[in-house]
């Protein structure tokens, strides 16, 4: 398989196949995002992306049970790009239970609802979607592209076709000024998208991104690790979907927790509080990370 680095992929797809089909992101604008700004974005030609899975199903064709198509947002590939890829992934493995891939709110609505349809009975079954916030004015200084009204049009477009969806939220992408309102809002958005699997990740400000650029200025500011807890159960206490695993495990976070919403929100709660009021260790900064 050919690789074209640097390659990402979510937590949860770490035992998955990688088919890198795009390179680089077709939106890369936002404005802490680091990952793809080395990278000019373009579509893999057709032919070598089959050849990749052709190479990796006669190694691993009884292994594979997933598959993550990278880079960036490959859900903006046309359907005529897609269908060769789904069917070839089908034949390759023949334990495949799901494929996946990053999706943005604008490629989704891009997409017909015949379209998506089409997509999901090919087997294209999860999208990793990053509204990062639910507030408006946050949306808008973070570069998203897309206000919460058109993230909540892009889940029910999503929903309708049968997708299901992971969505990330960043604590901290509001600055001090707006933290309370990024925080409630986030999880207002996240009961309005009402996603399969839910997780909040903390803002990094990566240098050499244009909110590095701010914080140098003054101009932006992290909330400290009290404030970034307090933004957590402000989150929690607003979202409300119908049946969500939620975690905030990820490296980046001072307290990695997780659950059920709404069933473990109580508890959830309480953990929270209690890493408030220190009687919870906190991941140590050493240990953090993308």
């Amino acid at each position: 398989m050919r690789y074209d680095e640097p390659l990402f992929r979510p937590p949860s797809e770490a035992d998955s196949f990688i088919l890198q089909a795009t390179l680089g992101c077709s939106w890369n604008a936002c404005n802490y995002c680091a990952m793809y700004r080395d990278k000019r974005y373009r579509v893999r030609p057709l032919e070598e992306v089959l050849a990749d899975i052709a190479e990796a199903g006669a190694r691993y064709a009884e292994e594979v049970r997933h598959v993550f198509v990278a880079d960036g947002d490959p859900l903006g590939m046309e359907l005529g790009m897609w269908e060769p890829i789904l069917v070839a992934l089908a034949a390759a493995f023949p334990r495949l239970r799901r494929v996946s891939t990053y999706a943005t709110a604008r490629n989704l609505l891009a997409k017909s609802a015949g379209d998506l349809k089409r997509l999901r009975e090919l087997g294209l079954a999860l999208l990793y979607i990053g509204p990062e916030s639910g507030d408006d004015v946050t949306l808008h200084r973070l570069a998203k592209g897309a206000t919460a009204a058109e993230h909540i049009e892009a889940a029910r477009k999503a929903r309708e076709a049968g997708m299901e969806q992971s969505l990330i939220f960043l604590l901290g992408a509001g600055g001090r000024e707006r933290s309370e309102i990024h925080a409630r809002a986030s999880g207002q958005l996240a009961t309005a998208m009402d996603p399969r699997f839910l997780s909040t990740l903390t803002l990094t400000v990566v240098p050499r991104t244009p909110i590095a650029r701010l914080a140098e200025q003054g101009r932006f500011e992290l909330p400290d690790v009290r404030g970034l807890l307090t933004e957590l159960l402000w989150f929690v206490e607003e979202a409300h979907p119908r049946g969500a695993i939620f975690r905030s495990n990820h490296a980046s976070n001072y307290l990695p927790i997780g659950g059920r919403l709404p069933r473990d929100r109580d508890a959830i709660l309480a953990a929270i509080d209690a890493a408030l009021a220190g009687r919870t260790q906190l991941r140590p900064e050493w240990a953090r990370g993308l």
